[in-house]
């Protein structure tokens, strides 16, 4: 994914504010070798690509002067009650440099699980995003966790999601994913016979 900037002279408050206003957005760019950089952006243009999961968690290409970099978003700033962005801040990208990132997890198979199908129980996320250390090559835009086996009272734990090629997990392999928690008086309680 790709998005333009253009370079941002002024900066503070009350420059900031004025950019707003013209439809702008200031930002800025820091990390690698380079010294940080400002920028402004195009509301529009960066409000509807952050509406998109895999802008969250890919490696952006940012066209600044003619020129392409890969960048990483890093951190926004919205409006405490308007749909506005007021600043973002992303993060240089060096290919032979690893990279430590949050990844959105995708829940499949829930339906078709021991747990909801024989059970009733219902599936608790426990966690919608982990996170990652890889190069930037091998950055995956969501990480897949089959839920197809989970059975009613268990958990899935990151130990058990396969982590794709190049890819750790930071964090110990007993942290818990997801959960199937049984309804009180599920499927055992609907088998006995009314008195």
């Amino acid at each position: 994914m790709q998005f333009n900037a253009t370079s941002r002279s002024v900066q503070g408050s009350s420059a900031s504010r004025r950019l707003r206003r013209a439809g702008r957005v200031p930002a800025i760019v820091y990390g690698g070798d380079a010294a940080p950089l400002s920028i402004e952006l195009d509301h529009n243009e960066i409000y509807h690509a952050l509406r998109k999961e895999e802008f969250h968690s890919s490696i952006l290409s940012m066209q600044f002067e003619g020129k392409a970099s890969q960048v990483l978003l890093r951190a926004v700033q919205w409006h405490p009650y308007k749909q506005q962005v007021l600043h973002v801040d992303f993060q240089r990208v060096a290919a032979g440099q690893a990279l430590h990132t949050k990844v959105p997890l995708h829940f499949v198979n829930a339906e078709s699980s021991p747990a909801v199908k024989l059970s009733g129980a219902i599936i608790s996320h426990v966690l919608t995003e982990i996170e990652v250390t890889c190069l930037p090559n091998d950055l995956p835009q969501f990480i897949e966790v089959d839920l197809g086996n989970l059975i009613a009272g268990a958990s899935v734990h990151l130990a058990d999601v396969k982590a794709p090629k190049g890819v750790t997990f930071p964090v110990g392999g007993d942290t818990v994913i997801a959960t199937a928690i049984a309804k009180p008086g599920g499927a055992a309680a609907e088998e006995t016979p009314a008195a």
